[in-house]
């Protein structure tokens, strides 16, 4: 088993996309590079802890590579605005990959680089790539979200989207 962390917004958003993959066996919202320990999600949201929402994501890498995990995390948020997604604004909202070691790390500059020469996004991607310091888990009423809320509007349209867009081009990965 290996571990990343994604941070691609709201993490209600990342963990619907990444539960419904083969080979991730665990997906835990929470909270990453910030400055404070044990952050709450008020502290978070108020976007002075430094913290970014993010999913911690266990996977076996011999059911899907890290590669074919970051080609998910890149197409269902947009890597190119700064401390934004969609109408979630703020630092902790940010793009940001937090790797569990120099491997993952360079594979995710090596993915960044490719996807920035290809132009296959209008902007330059701002996505940062970070070495996992600590991961604080979100409070029990953020997991697994989007699975008990799914007709709230911000589902409907912030999250369903994303799902959508995760069957239609890697439909042979989901469970």
């Amino acid at each position: 088993m290996k571990k990343v962390i994604f941070c691609g917004g709201c993490f209600w958003c990342t963990e619907a996309v990444f539960k419904r993959l083969k080979g991730v066996f665990n997906v835990v919202p929470g909270y990453t590079g910030g400055f404070i320990k044990n952050p709450s999600y008020n502290e978070v949201c108020m976007g002075n802890t430094g913290h970014a929402e993010g999913i911690s994501i266990d996977y076996n890498p011999k059911i899907i590579s890290f590669v074919e995990l970051l080609e998910i995390f890149f197409l269902t948020h947009d890597p190119t605005t700064l401390n934004k997604q969609g109408h979630d604004v703020g630092s902790q909202y940010r793009s940001a990959v937090f790797c569990s070691d120099e491997s993952q790390r360079k594979a995710v500059e090596k993915h960044i680089c490719s996807l920035n020469s290809s132009k296959v996004y209008g902007n330059s991607i701002v996505t940062t790539v970070e070495i996992l310091d600590v991961f604080y888990e979100a409070e029990d009423y953020h997991k697994d979200y989007y699975n008990q809320n799914k007709n709230e509007m911000y589902c409907q349209l912030t999250i369903l989207p994303k799902i959508n867009k995760l069957t239609k081009h890697y439909n042979s990965k989901l469970k």
